[in-house]
């Protein structure tokens, strides 16, 4: 009978146990944040002005032959800005050109110009694939994780998952059929290990810069499906800055 009891006991224990174990989404992503920083400071951002370098590589002819294209390495000046609701702006300065790409609401174009010349420069208004892409990295990168499905989207847990050696939770933010972030979080932290594209990139960070007591990464290291590296150092980051709507607005295209 004793042996029975027993048997039993650790029957109900299994049983009240297994569901304690179980983490829900929402309790993932709670965790997440709170690693970032506090609900409130979290809450309070309203735009986010990173400054600093993008190294990688460029495709260009090759001397040799035109015909070829060969890797050249570059370091290039880069401002990226994120304002709610939907705004979006990255600056790369080249040598011989200002790439800007940007985003305004349900519109975004890119502009090339000659810094040289500045009467010389041409704008491509980009299409709806590209803008929702655009919109969800707008998101991604305001939002802190929490409240995909008030916009839409879903998120899936994935379960228990081991990342370089450290125990994580898998989550897969899905704002359409084809644009997914999947990522792995420090069971024990919350800390983010890396995430996943659908196109299988995977983005790592490294480092942190704390700033009105929300946690940032130093440097996020891009690694496309194809092995091309692009990284990211950030030397300054400001938060809720006022950017005036007119600098993600479409540039006038008519003649002057």
């Amino acid at each position: 009978m004793k042996v029975r009891l027993a048997l039993v006991s650790v029957a109900f224990v299994a049983l009240v146990a297994g569901p304690l174990r179980a983490e829900t989404a929402e309790q993932v992503i709670a965790r997440a944040r709170a690693y970032l920083g506090s609900e409130e400071a979290l809450n309070a951002v309203t735009s986010i002005h990173f400054s600093g370098r993008l190294e990688g590589v460029d495709r260009v002819p090759s001397k040799d032959d035109k015909t070829k294209l060969v890797d050249v390495p570059v370091s290039l000046p880069a401002e990226i800005i994120f304002q709610k609701p939907y705004q979006q702006q990255i600056i790369l300065t080249r040598p011989d050109a200002i790439e800007t790409t940007a985003l305004d609401g349900y519109e975004a174009w890119q502009r090339r110009a000659n810094p040289l010349k500045p009467a010389a420069w041409q704008v491509n208004l980009l299409d709806s694939g590209q803008i929702k892409r655009l919109r969800a990295n707008t998101w991604e990168n305001l939002s802190f994780f929490a409240g995909l499905e008030k916009k839409g989207g879903r998120v899936q847990l994935g379960g228990e998952v081991n990342v370089d050696g450290i125990a994580c939770v898998k989550l897969s933010f899905v704002h359409d059929t084809n644009i997914i972030f999947v990522r792995f979080f420090e069971r024990a932290t919350g800390r983010l290990i890396k995430t996943e594209t659908e196109s299988g990139a995977e983005i790592r960070e490294e480092g942190e810069m704390i700033v009105n007591g929300v946690r940032f990464p130093h440097k996020v290291i891009n690694k496309s499906a194809g092995g091309q590296i692009t990284t990211i150092t950030f030397d300054r980051v400001v938060l809720n800055e006022r950017i005036p709507a007119s600098q993600f607005a479409v540039p006038d295209l008519r003649p002057n």
